[in-house]
This record gives structure tokens, C-alpha cells and sequence, in this order.
């Protein structure tokens, strides 16, 4: 599978790549699946494409079980395909589906971590950390380390690591499991302002709410992406 990404522009820099952030096109995975001499090949993708304009919100919504989450992790380059291009624009920002964090740092240093992989200026990583403890509202859990943290409060984290950068393209793998209704709505917020300011935002889930909340959404059927 070839992968390309156009050059990261510095931290601050103004505005998305004209065009496209985002292309994938003919995307194919298989899983070996059973115990030999019976394993076989179990296609999941079987030429999924898909494509994000700059300043675009997208739904990709599937059964359970159809290949949103090995499609995600491919796109952001987790798992390798077995065919198929990918060309990006841009930072990228992930938030996987199960938080990817370190029990034993509290908030306010995992924030300091990723903006130092970033690249971030420290007083930009903490420009960034203190509007997103206030859009989430968990800014009295700066301190907490992360094993101590209710359900609710990680998705928040892991969801603000995704943020931390201002990716020109955001990639959300069942980002609002676990919030209440508030923050629910805080999080429609962040993803309006990221519209606004010409940011793609790309969210996959099992079913889609809200539809009016998005550009187009489409869906992952018999390891194809079709529009609904």
C-alpha cells in the first residue's frame, strides 16, 4: 500500500491544504482467521474509498463488525493495507476508540508529552492544554493521573490529546462513548469551530445521531464505503 503525506506545515501555520485532506482509494484488507489447516482469508475491505474535503465533517457509520475501526487504523497508519493508496494534507490528530494513555501521568502531563511530539512551543502546548480544559470542562482533573480517572473524564483526555496540535484533519473512532449530555454538546461545539476555520473532521461510529451535524455521512457495507 503506498501512503503520502504532504509536508507538515509548522506548528501555527494558517489554513489546510487547498482541496482535499484526505483520499483513500481501493483499500483492501484481509484477516487470516481459524487454527491450520483450516485458517483461512477473511476479506474485510474490499476496495473502500473515501475522501475529505478541507473544512468538512464526515460520518462513517457501519454495523459492528464491518471494518470502521481497521479502516481508521489504516488511514491514520496503524495497520498496514494489503492494497491501496492514501494521500493526506496536513497534521493529523487521532483519537482511537480505546484511549492509548499512561496510567501513572496525570492530565497535565500527558498534554506536555504529546505537545513535545508535536513539536509544539511550550507556551503554545500550554495555550492549547488551557482551552481545552475549559471547552471539555476537566481542568480540576489536571493533576489526576490517568488510572484515577473515571470513564467519562479519559474520553475527555484522549479526546484532547487528538485536539492538543489543531490538526488540519481530526480522526474520531467513537469519540463521544462514554460522555454525559453536556459534554456531548461541548464537543459538537469544538467540531463547529473546526468547520468554521476550514479543519476536516472525519467521526466513525456503529450509528449516526445528529445527521444535521454533518456534511455527508456514509456508510461501510460488505467491505465498501457507499453514501447514504
Amino acid at each position: 500500500m503506498a501512503v503520502s503525506d504532504s509536508a507538515v506545515p509548522p506548528f501555527g501555520s494558517e489554513g489546510p491544504a487547498p482541496g482535499s485532506v484526505l483520499v483513500a482509494e481501493g483499500i483492501e484488507k484481509s484477516f487470516r482467521r481459524g487454527w491450520w489447516p483450516f485458517r483461512h482469508q477473511t476479506p474485510v475491505l474490499q476496495g473502500a474509498d473515501l475522501m475529505l474535503a478541507a473544512g468538512e465533517v464526515v460520518g462513517l457509520a457501519g454495523e459492528n463488525g464491518s471494518g470502521k475501526s481497521t479502516l481508521m487504523k489504516i488511514l491514520v497508519g496503524e495497520l498496514d493495507a494489503d492494497a491501496g493508496t492514501i494521500t493526506r494534507h496536513g497534521r493529523l490528530g487521532y483519537c482511537p476508540q480505546q484511549p492509548v494513555v499512561y496510567d501513572r501521568l496525570t492530565c497535565d502531563e500527558h498534554f506536555e508529552l504529546f505537545g513535545r511530539a508535536y513539536r509544539m512551543p511550550a507556551e503554545a502546548e500550554r495555550r492549547s492544554r488551557r482551552e481545552l480544559y475549559a471547552a471539555l470542562s476537566f481542568e480540576r482533573y489536571a493533576g489526576t493521573r490517568a488510572d484515577r480517572l473515571s470513564g467519562g473524564t479519559l474520553a475527555k483526555l484522549n479526546l484532547g490529546l487528538a485536539l492538543l496540535a489543531d490538526p488540519e484533519l481530526l480522526l474520531l473512532d467513537e469519540p463521544y462513548s462514554g460522555f454525559d449530555w453536556d459534554t456531548y454538546l461541548r464537543f459538537w461545539e469544538l467540531v463547529a469551530q473546526r468547520r468554521a476555520v476550514g479543519r476536516s473532521v472525519l467521526i466513525i461510529s456503529h450509528f449516526v445521531a445528529d445527521e444535521q451535524r454533518f456534511d455527508r455521512i456514509v456508510d461501510l457495507r460488505e467491505g465498501r464505503v457507499v453514501p447514504r
